[in-house]
């Protein structure tokens, strides 16, 4: 009876593809780091520290998250830090944003926080560079003041 039972136990195999799921009746309180993926369709109530996450439709965060990639499309509460976020059409989201390279929004979504892009972004390209010097040289002169000499009249 035991001989069959272990000899199933080894015929499992491991999921490795490091994607970790949070199911829609999962509820987590504390932080969470890892250095893969994670998916999250259920509650978590902590400080989310990962390399890339989704957030989907039924999944709710309350707390910071801090990865290399993220997709909302569920709540989150709290300070949102990335180099790439997406932002889907029924996301709510009630906090900060802070991206280094990209951010997209659907229209619908619903931002209630500052969006802010933080250092080491993109580079100044040479079409920015070119933008900042068209500026410069369109801005107007300072008109210069040149006294007008006053005439009498003859009487």
């Amino acid at each position: 009876m035991f001989k069959t039972l272990r000899a199933v136990e080894k015929e499992k195999t491991l999921n490795h593809s490091g994607r970790s799921y949070i199911g829609e009746t999962l509820q987590l309180e504390g932080d969470l780091r890892s250095s893969g993926s994670l998916d999250i369709a259920g509650l978590i109530n902590g400080h989310i520290f990962v390399s890339e996450m989704t957030v989907r439709e039924t999944g709710s965060v309350r707390g910071s998250l801090e990865a290399v990639s993220v997709e909302i499309n569920g709540h989150v509460e709290g300070k949102i830090t990335a180099d790439t976020i997406i932002i889907g059409k029924k996301a709510v989201i009630k906090g900060d944003i802070f991206f280094k390279n990209t951010l997209k929004t659907e229209e619908g979504a619903d931002i209630d926080g500052y969006i802010k892009r933080v250092n080491n972004g993109k580079a100044n390209t040479e079409e920015d560079i070119a933008i900042d010097e068209i500026v410069e040289r369109a801005e107007p002169k300072k008109p210069e003041i040149v006294s007008v000499p006053s005439h009498k009249e003859a009487v």
